[in-house]
């Protein structure tokens, strides 16, 4: 199962479409350094979205796909584009740039429109992506019998979409087996957040054998937001999942990024961590104040404490802790500049 990280286009409705180039770049390289592999930039409807009628984006989508392309090393990028708003040429445009996948969103009920656009971008190469829009408004079965369509027209994955953040595991469910009756083509899901279900969904989702689930960080996106990309990654390894991302970066780097930008309330880290950990939100103090006299990061010291104690706190107990975590990482530092020095 892989994460496909929303925030820089689905987050966009959130921002009034004012990412800025910066912001792109910013944000893709965090995201890329934590270990997330795919990364989807541009308007919230996609390519050649910007408009007065659906929001006009700070930048042109050529300059939005510019910097990724510059930014990024090892993450692939690609963007949304939706039959009607988006042109053929613009999936060109897209592939010309060093998008490595496009996501044709379509109503479920109008796959045979994304036809020319499946093949088009399958001939330049694209990932292919077909995300059915409002995928509750057909039954499983019709469902599936579209999926068997965007196989044939050249999808490499259909994702079931809950558009109105009202769908259930139960639900989902059938939708997968539907689909698995007859296909065994890769599937994904994006979730939204009306009925605070998109991330117990998303969850879900990843036991059911999903194979891509949409994210964004802070759950930053249309509506009530996304799936929050912190919060599903901490569920996933607490059930054993396993994972490249430093839960500990991920869990401030959308609070850090995304403050500057945005006006909607975000999730402090530290709630986060307390949740992730078993820790008590009421022993906080203690921490601040122990992390700033040992110089220690405090998201890691709440981690090593509730290893050990999740009933009570022992300041001394905790102080040993965090004299263990800076000679730990006094060491680390010392063993790094040693092959540096050997390295020259």
């Amino acid at each position: 199962m892989k994460i496909l990280d929303t925030t820089i286009r689905d987050g966009s409705y959130a921002v009034d479409f004012n990412f800025s180039c910066s912001d792109v770049r910013t944000i893709s390289s965090k995201l890329e350094e934590m270990g997330i592999e795919l990364i989807e930039i541009g308007h919230g409807m996609g390519l050649h979205a910007s408009s007065p009628e659906n929001g006009v984006c700070a930048h042109t989508d050529e300059e939005y796909l510019q910097a990724a392309g510059e930014t990024l090393t090892k993450s692939k990028f690609g963007m949304f584009c939706i039959p009607g708003i988006a042109r053929l040429e613009d999936l060109e445009t897209a592939a010309d740039y060093g998008a490595s996948f496009v996501r044709v969103g379509i109503n479920a009920d109008r796959v045979p429109l994304t036809e020319p656009y499946i093949r088009e971008a399958d001939n330049l190469g694209l990932t292919v992506m077909t995300n059915y829009m409002k995928s509750y408004i057909l039954t499983p079965e019709i469902f599936a019998e579209n999926v068997l369509l965007s196989e044939k027209y050249g999808a490499d994955c259909v994702y079931v979409v809950d558009s109105a953040g009202s769908m259930f595991p139960d639900e989902i469910k059938k939708y997968y087996d539907a689909v698995r009756e007859v296909s065994e083509i890769q599937l994904g899901f994006h979730g939204h957040n009306n009925l605070g279900l998109a991330v117990s969904n998303s969850a879900y989702c990843a036991h059911l054998g999903f194979d891509f689930i949409d994210c964004s960080l802070q759950g930053l996106g249309r509506s009530s937001g996304n799936a929050s990309t912190e919060m599903l990654m901490a569920i996933l390894e607490k059930k054993g999942y396993e994972s490249d991302i430093d839960l500990v970066e991920l869990f401030s780097a959308g609070y850090d990024l995304l403050r500057p930008i945005t006006d909607k309330a975000l999730t402090d880290p530290f709630d986060y961590v307390c949740g992730y950990a078993g820790f008590h939100t009421s022993f906080l103090k203690y921490i601040r104040k122990c992390a700033d006299e040992y110089k220690v990061n405090p998201y890691r010291l709440i981690i090593e404490y509730a290893k050990q104690d999740q009933t009570n706190m022992d300041y001394k107990k905790l102080c040993r802790i965090a004299m263990r975590m800076k000679k730990i990482s006094l060491a680390r530092s010392s063993d790094t500049m040693l092959c540096s020095n050997c390295a020259t």
